[in-house]
C-alpha cells in the first residue's frame, strides 16, 4: 500500500453529514466564543470495518442542563454518508466491530453500570452482552470472534467479581470512615486508592456474540494494573490474530512500583497459565505492544533509560514469543508515543512530536527506515484495514475531523465553522537557552489591522515535556484569546519534546532556569517581529508545570508583564514531590528533596516569593491530586501577605484539568476578565 497524505486544511472537501443544532453566539469580535468551544461535537476514534469500506467513529456533545459530555457512535458508509446510530441515546463509547465485521461493541451504562453491549451495523437496536457485577472499564474483541478481553478494577485476592461487587457494598454502608494504607500511591489523579487493580478478563462468547459463562481473570492474583492507572487504555493490551494469546504491558514491583517506571510486556495464554516476562532485561518502561497481522512478530516501544521523563523510545521487534529480540529503528530522535501494523505485515504505524507538529510516521518492518504520512497537525487516532488508512486530525484553526488523506470524511461543527473567524498559526524560531534554536507560535487577534497595536497573552504549556503542537484542543485554546482580542505567543522551551533527546533532556534539573531564559527570549523575539503587540499590555498564564512558570516568572522575569494566571501551580517544588500522585517524578530533579535541597531550593518558587509585585490570578481544583491543592492555596497566600493583588478561583469538584462543561466556561470567563482588565489600554 502506498500512502500520501497532505492534510492542509483548506484542501479538505466537505462531505456529506448530517444537519447540526445551531450553535451559541461567537464573540463581537466574530471569533470562538467559550460557550461555542464547550458545545463542540469533538470527535475520535476511527475503527474500520474489517473489509474496509466503513468507518466507526465516536462522537463527544455536550449536555448543557447535565453539565457532562455524552458519548454517541457515528457510522462513515462506503458511499460517504455519515449518520449517527440510533443506539446511541442511551450513550454510547469505545465502538468496536467484530470479528466479521456485521456487528458492533460498545460500552454503555444505560443498565446501571457499565457493560458491553452488541449491535447490528445499522445500529438499530442494542443488546446487553456482559452483566459482570462490576464496571467493565474496557475491552477488546478477540480476531478469533468467539471472546472479548475485558478490564476491570477488582481485589486481587477475591476468587470472582462477586466478592470484589460485595466488598465494595459492605465498605460503602460502614458507619465509620476511617481508612488504612500501607503502601503508595494513596491517590492516583483524583481520587483515593481503595485497593482494586484493573486486570484482564477472557468473556467467552456464544454463537450469537453475547457473554456465555462467567468472565476468567487471566492473571489472577497478579499485584499489577492492566492497564495501568491512572490513565491508561487498550493500547497496553493487545489480543494475537488466532485469539490464543494476550500481550500487556504492567509494572509488578510491589512496594516500590510507584517510585519506577519500569514497566514490562507479557504474554499470557487465554486458556490459562502464568503470565510470562518478554522484557525483564530492559530497565526503562516497555510499552505500546503490537502482534503482526500474520501473528508472527511482535513489535513495541522500549524507554531507554529509567525514570527520565521524555525519554524517546526504540522501536524493537522480536518473534510472537519475545524470542530473538532486536532494535529496529535505534537512531529516530523523535520520541514515539503509539504503535500499531499495517495490515500487510510490511510495515508499522507511529505517531510522533516533531518541529511543533504530532505526526503519523511510517516505519518499514525490515528495515526500520521512518518516514512523515503528515506535514501540518495533529494526529491522535488511526486506522488502517484492506489498504485503507483513515485518521483523527486536527489543527489549532481546524477542530478533529476523520481524514482520509487529503480528504475529509467527516464535517461536524460545520454551520459553527462557516460563522467564526479563526487565527491562523504562525510558526517562529529564535536563539535560546545555549544559542539553541527554539520554536514557537504567534497567533493574530480576530479582526486584526495593520497599525493597531494589542494586547497579548502568553501562554505557558505543562508537562513540562508536552510541547504546544498543531493541534485543537478543548482545554487551553489561543482561540479564546483570539478571539477576546489578545495576540497569543506560545514557545516550546527545552525540555518540550519534538526537537530532539538533546533539547528535550536540557530541562532536567533545570526547570527553573533555561525554559525561563526561553520563554524571556522568545517573548521579546515576538515582540520584536510583530509591532503591532503592545508589550505594556501583557499577560503570562500557565497550567501545571506552566503554572509553576508562572510562579518563577512573578518572582525572577516579571517584566513586561501587567499580570499574571497560575492554574494548578507549583509552590514549593520539595513538598510537590512528596505529595503528588506520582512517585518517579523526582527524576525531574536527580532525586529526594533532602537529598538536593540545594537544587530544590534554586528551583522553587517560594524562593523568590519576596520579589512577587505582579497581580496574579491563581487557580485550582480540591480534586487534583497531581498538583495538590495546597500548592494553590500557598501561592495565594503569599500573595495577601504581601498585599498583592490576587484572587483565588477554587473548583472543589474538579481534578487537574477542568472537565464540566459549566465549571470550564465559568474558570475560562474568570482567566479572561482578569486578563481582559488588567491589560486594558490607559
Amino acid at each position: 500500500m502506498r500512502v500520501v497524505v497532505a492534510l492542509l486544511c483548506a484542501a479538505l472537501a466537505s462531505p456529506a453529514v448530517a444537519q447540526e443544532p445551531a450553535a451559541p453566539a461567537p464573540t463581537a469580535s466574530g471569533g470562538l466564543s467559550l460557550e461555542q468551544l464547550a458545545m463542540m461535537e469533538r470527535v475520535s476514534d476511527p475503527q474500520l470495518s474489517p473489509d474496509g469500506r466503513r468507518v466507526l467513529y465516536h462522537v463527544r456533545t455536550t449536555d448543557w442542563a447535565g453539565n457532562r459530555g455524552v458519548g454517541a457512535l457515528w457510522m462513515i458508509e462506503a458511499d460517504g454518508a455519515n449518520r449517527r446510530l440510533p443506539i446511541s441515546d442511551g450513550g454510547a463509547a469505545n465502538g468496536r466491530w467484530s470479528a466479521d465485521g456485521r456487528a458492533v461493541y460498545f460500552l454503555s451504562s444505560r443498565g446501571g453500570s457499565s457493560q458491553v453491549w452488541r449491535t447490528d451495523a445499522e445500529g438499530q437496536a442494542a443488546t446487553q452482552v456482559t452483566t459482570a457485577p462490576v464496571d467493565i472499564g474496557g475491552f477488546r474483541v478477540s480476531p478469533s470472534g468467539d471472546a472479548l478481553i475485558l478490564s476491570a478494577a477488582v481485589f486481587i485476592d477475591c476468587a470472582d467479581l462477586a466478592c470484589t461487587r460485595d466488598r465494595l457494598k459492605a465498605r460503602s454502608e460502614r458507619k465509620a470512615t476511617v481508612e488504612s494504607y500501607d503502601r503508595l500511591p494513596l491517590r492516583p489523579w483524583d481520587s483515593w486508592n481503595d485497593g482494586r487493580r484493573n486486570h484482564l478478563f477472557l468473556q467467552p462468547l456464544n454463537g450469537s456474540g453475547l457473554a456465555e459463562g462467567a468472565p476468567r481473570d487471566l492473571t489472577p492474583g497478579l499485584d499489577a494494573d492492566i492497564p495501568s492507572r491512572p490513565q491508561g487504555g487498550e493500547g497496553e493490551y493487545v489480543v494475537s490474530p488466532d485469539g490464543r494469546h494476550v500481550v500487556f504491558s504492567t509494572q509488578t514491583q510491589g512496594r516500590v512500583e510507584v517510585f519506577t517506571n519500569n514497566s514490562d510486556l507479557y504474554r499470557v495464554a487465554v486458556d490459562g497459565g502464568t503470565p510470562v516476562n518478554l522484557t525483564e532485561q530492559n530497565p526503562a518502561p516497555d510499552f505500546a505492544p503490537a502482534v503482526s497481522p500474520d501473528g508472527r512478530r511482535l513489535a513495541w516501544l522500549a524507554g531507554r533509560r529509567e525514570n527520565v521523563g521524555g525519554d524517546q523510545a526504540r522501536v524493537m521487534i522480536a518473534g510472537a514469543d519475545g524470542s530473538a529480540a532486536r532494535v529496529l529503528v535505534d537512531d529516530w530522535d523523535r520520541g514515539p508515543a503509539s504503535l500499531a501494523w499495517r495490515s500487510d505485515g510490511r510495515a508499522l504505524y507511529a505517531t510522533a512530536a516533531e518541529n511543533g507538529q504530532n505526526k503519523l510516521f511510517e516505519i518499514d518492518a525490515a528495515s526500520g527506515r521512518v518516514r512523515a504520512l503528515t506535514d501540518r497537525g495533529t494526529v491522535s487516532g488511526l486506522d488502517e484495514a484492506g489498504g485503507r488508512l483513515v485518521m483523527a486530525w486536527d489543527a489549532s484553526d481546524r477542530p478533529t475531523q476523520i481524514v482520509e488523506g487529503a480528504r475529509a470524511l467527516t464535517d461536524h461543527n460545520a454551520a459553527l465553522l462557516a460563522s467564526t473567524a479563526l487565527s491562523t498559526p504562525e510558526p517562529f524560531t529564535f536563539a535560546g537557552w545555549n544559542g539553541d534554536t527554539v520554536q514557537g507560535w504567534v497567533y493574530k487577534p480576530v479582526g486584526w489591522r495593520e497599525g493597531q497595536t494589542y494586547p497579548v497573552a502568553h501562554l505557558i504549556h505543562g508537562g513540562p515535556k508536552s510541547p504546544w503542537t498543531d493541534g485543537w484542543s478543548y482545554r487551553w485554546n489561543p482561540q479564546v484569546y483570539t478571539a477576546a482580542g489578545f495576540g497569543v505567543v506560545m514557545i516550546n522551551f527545552h525540555g518540550s519534546p519534538g526537537f530532539g533527546q538533546a533539547f528535550t533532556d536540557a530541562i532536567n534539573d533545570h526547570w527553573g532556569d533555561r525554559p525561563l531564559e526561553d520563554l524571556e527570549r522568545g517573548f521579546e523575539a515576538a515582540l520584536s517581529a510583530n509591532p503591532w503587540m503592545d508589550r505594556g499590555r501583557a499577560c503570562a498564564l500557565g497550567a501545571s508545570y506552566g503554572g509553576y512558570m508562572v510562579n518563577m516568572i512573578a518572582g525572577r522575569a516579571h517584566e513586561p508583564y501587567r499580570c499574571l494566571v497560575n492554574h494548578a501551580g507549583v509552590f514549593d517544588v520539595g513538598m510537590l514531590m512528596n505529595a503528588m500522585d506520582i512517585g518517579n517524578f523526582i527524576w525531574e530533579f536527580g532525586g529526594p528533596s533532602w537529598e538536593r535541597a540545594a537544587l530544590y531550593a534554586e528551583m522553587s518558587p517560594n524562593t523568590y516569593v519576596g520579589q512577587w509585585e505582579k497581580p496574579m490570578l491563581v487557580l485550582h481544583g480540591s480534586r487534583d491530586f497531581r498538583v495538590p491543592v495546597e500548592q494553590g492555596l500557598a501561592t495565594f497566600s503569599a500573595l495577601q501577605r504581601q498585599g498583592i493583588e490576587s484572587r483565588f478561583v477554587h473548583v472543589p469538584d474538579e481534578n487537574h484539568w477542568i472537565l464540566k462543561p459549566q465549571n470550564w466556561v465559568e474558570w475560562q470567563r474568570e482567566i479572561l476578565d482578569w486578563t481582559t482588565r488588567h491589560t486594558a489600554a490607559p
